[in-house]
This record gives C-alpha cells, structure tokens and sequence, in this order.
C-alpha cells in the first residue's frame, strides 16, 4: 500500500531549509505531494514576490517531490482531499496550529496523521535558511552596492 505525504508551504525563493523540510516529510512515506499556497491566501507574512505557477514548477522539479500542487483559493482542504494522505507534514516553524488541522481534518473524515519536520540550523556561518533573510541580504548588498558606485564618481 502506498503511504502519501503532504507538505506544504509558500515555497517564494527555495533555500536549505526548504530542501531539510521536504526531505523530512518525503522520508514518512512513499509519495511526496507539496502543496504550494497561492499568493492570495498568504496572509500571516509578507506575500510571495515569485509567481504560483513558478514557485510550483520549481518545488516540483525537486527529486524528493512525486508531485506539486496548487493550493485552492477558497478552501485549503480541497487538494488534501484529492490526494487522501496518510501523514501531513507542517515545518518546523510554520504558523499552523496542528490540533486546530486534526480537528478541520476529523470534521471532514480525512484520517491521517499530522506532524511536524525537525528544524535545521546552518550548517556554515552566513548559510540562509529563511526567504525572508535572503531577500533583506539581496536589499542589502545592492545598496551597498549603490552606495560604493556613487561614492567611486562612477556613473549610476
């Protein structure tokens, strides 16, 4: 019998620490399907700078992934019904409320497990593991960046 495995996240700019979370979720079962949010349902952190259907098509070219799904835009559980999953994997530092998925779950009568991956820290100084970070660093060296060029007399 084949045991599938969700994940899912917003997946904006891939990093480590999205490789280590769908590892760990992949490593549960036999399928791994990633749920990938829509930009208009992300509402507890800033939205998504990269495209649905890119950030879907890179999370899906990633070996551990049997395959990446759209998010629905009215009701997060339509996809997780379609697949019926034995096991949902949440990061380790996602905002969901586990208890709050396994009640939404039982009042659906989707029987499967909830949990969450171990987090990873870096393995070397400097390594980001967040998107949010790789964004502020990008700001960052590009204004550094600016500033050196306009401070050389070069052109901008």
């Amino acid at each position: 019998m084949t045991r599938r495995v969700i994940a899912q996240g917003t997946f904006d700019i891939l990093h480590p620490g999205h490789l280590h979370y769908l590892s760990d979720a992949a490593a549960l079962g036999d399928e791994l399907h990633v749920i990938v949010a829509r930009r208009e349902n992300v509402t507890h952190k800033a939205k998504p700078i990269l495209p649905d259907r890119q950030r879907r098509d890179m999370v899906d070219a990633l070996s551990m992934v049997t395959e990446a799904h759209l998010g629905h835009l009215e009701d997060i559980f339509v996809p997780i019904e379609r697949i019926q999953p034995d096991v949902i994997v949440l990061g380790h530092d996602q905002h969901h409320d586990p208890e709050g998925i396994r009640a939404a779950l039982r009042a659906r009568d989707i029987d499967c497990e909830v949990t969450r991956a171990s987090g990873r820290e870096p393995a070397y100084e400097g390594e980001l593991l967040s998107t949010g970070r790789i964004i502020d660093r990008i700001l960052a060296v590009r204004d550094d960046e600016a500033e050196s060029e306009s401070s050389d007399g070069a052109p901008q």
